[in-house]
C-alpha cells in the first residue's frame, strides 16, 4: 500500500501520539470550551477521544486540528443495528455539521458493550416471579416452567433467594434480584453491612447465575415514608461499591419505581417528577444512573389508570386494540395510539426536564388482571390475554418501535406475574395477575419470546364482568382465631357496623364466631368499599355471588348499577 492510498484511508495520520479521553461524569468540570484549550496548553494532545457526539463539545474542537474520536452511546446501538432510517439520522445530526472543520475520524459504536451490558440489550420480554402465595411449585419446578410454557429469556425476583438462584444457574435466564426493602437503610447506612450481602447473596451463584441487575428496593418512593427516601441513592452508591470490591462487573443497578413518582403526566410531554423528591432524591438519582450507564426501572400499569376513569379512558386504547382512537401531545405534536407509551414517554420527558434526557427506561412491571373482585370490572382472561399478548409483540417486534419521543429505542421488561399468587393484599385483582396457576397450567395461552405467531396461540374466552349482587364472607378453611381478631378490627369501623350483632339484636343469633364476622365483614366492605375497603382481611375473607343466608346478613353492591344498596336483614328460611 502506497503513502497516497495510506492517507486517503486513514485520515492521513497513523502516528503514535498519545491522544486523551474526554468523560463528563461530573459535576464540577469546566466547560468545553476551556477543556480543549488546556488540552493544547497543558497536555499537548493532538487527538481526544469522547464518549458521546456533544455538540458544544465538537464545537469547541472545531479548526484546532486534533484529531477526534466519537461515540455511538451504548443504549442507542440495538436502534442504529435495527433501522436504518435512525442511523442516517443520527450521522446527519451528529456528524454532518462539524465534519468540514473538526477532524473527526473515529467513530465508536458502544463502549465495552460486552462488558458493560452483559452483551445483552435486548427487547425480549422477562417475567416477574413473585412467591406471595400458599400453594405456589418449588423454585426448580419454576424455572422449568418459565423456559418450557412461557419462553421467556428473562426473570425478576424480589429477593435474593438462594434455592431459586441455584434454580437459575446455567439456564441461560438472565436474572434481576432485589435488596428488599427493609434493608435500603442499612445498606446506605454500612458499606460492610452492604458487603457482606453482595457476599452472601450474589458471589456464590454469580460465576454460573446471568444475574445481570441488581434493583434497590421495590417502589421505595410509593411504599414507604419520607425517611427512607433519602436511603435511596446512598444504598446504590454503597451497593454499587460493593460489586466493584468483589469484581461483579456485569451487574447494573437500578430501583423500581411507580408512576406516581410524577406530578403531571398529561401530556406526556409536560411529564414532571413531583416537587417532594425532585432535586432532593430523584436528580441525584439519575445522575448516578447515568454514570453507571443504567435504566431508569419503571412500573407500568395501563389497567390501573384505566380502572380510576373507566368512562374517558378508551379500553381498546389501554389494550393496545384501538383502531380509530389517538392522542395528540399538543405541545410537541406527538400522536399515542395507546396509553403505554403514553404513560412512558410522560416518565422520558420528566427525566429530560432534570437534565437526563438519554437515561433508557427498563419496564419493571406491567400486566393486566385475569380476575379480580366481582365488582371489579375489566378484570378478567379476555383482556389480561389482550393486554399481555400485545405488549410483547409491540416490545419485541423488528425493527424495533419504540414510543413517539424515543422512536426505535428498545424497551426491555418484565411482565407481572408468573403466578396468581394468593397472600397479596388489596383488591382482588392483585391476587390475579399470573400467567399460570399455582397447579402448573396455563391461564391463557402466551410466549413472551414473541417468536408463536398470535393465530397459533390458544383463543381465548370473551370478556364478561359479573353484574349482580355479592357479599364478602369468611373464606373456607380460615383460622377462627385470626376471624376473631379480624371480626374485632370490623366491628370497630363505621357507624354501627356491627349493631345487629349484638347481643339481644335481630342477628345476634346463632352465636358463632364465624356467623358474625359474615355478616361483620359484608357491612365493612358496604360501608367503606367506596374508599378502598377491601374484602380481603389478611386473606381470611372473599366475596361470593351466592346468597349466605343462613341469618341475617348484610348485601352488599348491586354490581349491575355499580352502587351501594345499603344493609338489610335476610331472614333464613330454615
Amino acid at each position: 500500500m502506497d503513502s497516497e492510498i495510506l492517507d486517503r484511508e486513514t485520515g492521513g495520520d497513523i502516528s503514535g501520539e498519545v491522544g486523551v479521553n474526554y468523560g463528563r461524569l461530573g459535576t464540577n468540570l469546566p466547560p468545553p470550551r476551556i477543556s480543549v484549550r488546556l488540552i493544547q496548553s497543558l497536555l499537548k494532545a493532538k487527538r481526544v477521544k469522547i464518549y458521546d457526539a456533544n455538540a458544544e463539545i465538537l464545537e469547541a474542537l472545531r479548526n484546532t486540528g486534533i484529531q477526534v474520536s466519537i461515540m455511538l452511546p451504548n443504549e442507542l446501538v440495538v436502534n442504529a443495528s435495527t433501522n436504518q432510517t435512525f442511523s442516517n439520522q443520527w450521522v446527519r445530526s451528529s456528524i454532518v455539521p462539524f465534519y468540514s472543520e473538526t477532524l473527526i475520524r473515529y467513530l465508536l459504536v458502544g463502549n465495552e458493550l460486552i462488558s458493560s451490558t452483559g452483551g445483552d440489550i435486548s427487547g425480549e420480554v422477562g417475567v416477574n416471579y413473585g412467591r406471595l402465595g400458599t400453594n405456589l411449585p418449588p423454585p426448580r419446578i419454576s424455572v422449568r416452567l418459565i423456559q418450557s410454557l412461557l419462553k421467556a429469556k428473562r426473570v425478576k425476583i424480589y429477593d435474593a433467594n438462594a434455592e431459586i438462584l441455584e434454580a437459575l444457574r446455567n439456564t441461560g435466564i438472565q436474572v434481576s434480584i432485589m435488596l428488599p426493602n427493609e434493608l435500603v437503610v442499612n445498606a446506605s447506612t454500612n458499606q460492610t453491612f452492604s458487603n457482606q450481602w453482595v457476599r452472601s447473596s450474589i458471589v456464590p451463584f454469580y460465576s454460573e447465575t446471568l444475574i445481570r441487575y441488581l434493583l434497590v428496593g421495590n417502589e421505595l418512593i410509593s411504599s414507604t415514608g419520607n425517611e427512607t427516601w433519602a436511603h435511596i441513592v446512598p444504598a446504590m452508591h454503597r451497593i454499587s461499591h460493593s460489586l466493584k470490591v468483589f469484581r461483579l462487573h456485569k451487574v447494573k443497578i437500578g430501583t423500581p419505581h411507580a408512576m406516581d413518582v410524577l406530578q403531571s403526566s398529561f401530556p406526556p410531554s409536560n411529564g414532571t417528577f413531583r416537587n417532594d423528591i425532585a432535586l432532593p432524591i430523584i436528580k441525584p438519582m439519575l445522575h448516578f444512573l447515568h454514570k453507571t450507564r443504567s435504566f431508569f426501572f419503571l412500573d407500568v400499569y395501563p389497567f390501573f389508570a384505566w380502572a380510576s376513569d373507566p368512562t374517558n379512558i378508551n379500553l381498546p386504547y389501554t389494550l393496545f386494540e384501538s383502531r380509530n382512537i389517538t392522542v395528540t401531545d399538543s405541545l410537541t405534536g406527538l400522536i399515542y395510539t395507546n396509553l403505554f407509551d403514553q404513560m412512558v414517554d410522560a416518565v422520558y420527558f420528566a427525566m429530560k426536564r432534570l437534565g437526563y434526557p438519554g437515561i433508557r427506561i427498563f419496564i419493571a412491571e406491567t400486566g393486566w388482571p385475569n380476575g379480580g373482585d366481582l365488582d371489579q370490572v375489566g378484570a378478567n382472561v379476555h383482556n389480561a390475554a389482550t393486554y399481555n399478548r400485545n405488549v410483547v409483540k409491540r416490545l419485541t417486534q423488528k425493527p424495533v418501535l419504540g414510543t413517539p419521543a424515543r422512536p426505535g429505542l428498545v424497551l426491555p421488561a418484565f411482565i407481572f406475574s408468573l403466578y396468581n399468587e394468593n397472600l397479596k393484599p388489596g383488591l382482588g385483582s392483585e391476587r390475579h395477575f399470573g400467567l399460570l396457576y399455582p397447579n402448573e397450567s396455563r391461564v391463557y395461552d402466551i410466549d413472551l419470546s414473541g417468536r408463536t405467531p398470535e393465530s397459533e396461540l390458544a383463543p381465548v374466552p370473551p370478556a364478561m364482568d359479573y353484574k349482580g349482587k355479592a357479599w364478602c364472607v369468611v373464606a373456607e378453611g380460615a383460622n377462627v382465631t385470626e376471624v376473631a381478631a379480624a371480626l374485632s378490627y370490623a366491628c370497630s369501623q363505621g357507624n354501627g357496623t356491627c349493631d345487629p350483632i349484638q347481643p339481644g339484636n335481630p342477628c345476634y343469633k346463632p352465636d358463632s364466631v364465624t356467623g358474625h364476622a359474615d355478616y361483620a365483614f359484608s357491612a365493612y366492605w358496604a360501608q367503606f368499599r367506596r374508599v378502598g375497603g377491601t374484602c380481603f382481611f389478611n386473606g381470611l375473607a372473599t366475596q361470593t355471588a351466592k346468597d349466605p343466608s343462613k341469618f341475617c346478613f348484610a348485601e352488599l353492591v348491586n354490581l349491575q348499577s355499580g352502587f351501594v344498596i345499603g344493609l338489610f336483614l335476610i331472614i333464613s328460611l330454615k
